[in-house]
């Protein structure tokens, strides 16, 4: 009866083993499966000059997306990361001609400071991190078309070599590709080398069991936000690059790609559970599935109506129910 039992624990651990094994190398599976079903009927497509292109235009996601990785891995959400991006790549463009290179750091901090704002709000205030970003969405849209006047603001011909740090190329690739790297290695140590990486899993894993063994939650959730609006206005300072120009709506349409790419990953929606390197395999996913639409005509508008419905289906697959008893 106990070798019975012994057996029967040890098929189920296995058991447990594999299927978590499988569902960690889910997203992989997907990425290639398209890359090679897009290839297939498009040949172009598998090129090395092609997939660098494509690499390259997944970068500014990536950006934006490895951002929101640490709120939505401690069971928190930012859904104010695509106006974040718009209003700093007004700031950008609007700044440039006087401080020239100052412009960026500028715009970047003026996204942390944005995430400051948010992470104060949500954690003084004790509001749920959902509805704060979806206010501060609205706040940061109207400062961008306020200072903006509503309308795009060009890069003038004098300062457009200052972007060549974001057009250029390093040793032959996109300089957009060396941003995402360096964000992608920033991702890393913090996730693997600093408290605030551990402590932002622990925290969507168990927040009051957290908080019990003596960790500053407070701080952890403040920096993840800083990080997440630092992220976006990069994302929008290379958006402000890539089309020499700001404006309060530079960014539209990124923001379910971008949560999507989080989630796709396979960063539970729910917390506890995700990497940074999930995201970069999620960005993937979404701009193949973005170029295989583009190469069979899809409109952007049903692009979003898609996006959305894998959205919801990523959530159903990768959301902890255990945490949520009750699903309001």
């Amino acid at each position: 009866m106990s070798q019975n039992s012994s057996a029967t624990s040890v098929r189920e651990r296995l058991s447990g083993l594999d299927l978590g094994r499988i569902k960690g190398l889910a997203p992989i599976i997907v990425l290639v499966a398209l890359i090679l079903l897009v290839g297939v009927s498009t040949p172009e497509f598998m090129a090395p000059q092609s997939l660098i292109v494509l690499a390259s235009d997944t970068a500014t996601l990536f950006v934006m997306a490895a951002g929101v990785t640490f709120a939505i891995m401690l069971g928190g959400i930012d859904l104010s990361i695509e106006a974040v991006a718009s209003f700093v790549s007004v700031v950008v463009a609007l700044t440039l001609p006087g401080l020239g290179y100052l412009a960026f750091p500028l715009g970047v901090l003026a996204g942390m400071t944005t995430g400051l704002i948010n992470g104060l709000v949500h954690t003084f205030l004790l509001l749920p991190s959902f509805i704060v970003t979806l206010a501060a969405s609205g706040v940061w849209v109207g400062v961008g078309l306020l200072i903006s006047n509503a309308a795009s603001i060009p890069i003038g011909v004098t300062e457009r070599p200052m972007l060549e740090w974001i057009t250029g190329k390093t040793l032959g690739l996109p300089n957009e590709l060396v941003i995402a790297a360096i964000v992608l290695a920033f991702g890393l140590f913090l996730q693997h080398f600093t408290p605030f990486g551990r402590y932002s899993k622990a925290i969507g894993s168990g927040e009051a069991a957290t908080r019990a063994s003596g960790v500053n939650v407070r701080r952890t959730k403040l920096l993840a936000f800083v990080v997440s609006g630092g992220l976006a206005a990069l994302a929008g300072v290379m958006l402000a690059g890539r089309l020499s120009s700001g404006s309060p709506r530079i960014a539209d349409a990124f923001l379910l790609p971008a949560i999507a790419s989080v989630v796709v990953g396979g960063t539970s929606i729910s917390g506890g559970v995700g990497s940074i390197w999930r995201t970069v395999v999620g960005a993937m996913i979404v701009s193949v599935i973005r170029t295989g639409m583009n190469f069979v005509g899809v409109d952007v508008f049903a692009q979003q109506i898609f996006f959305g419905s894998v959205l919801i289906i990523a959530v159903a697959a990768t959301i902890d129910r255990s945490k949520m008893p009750i699903i309001k």
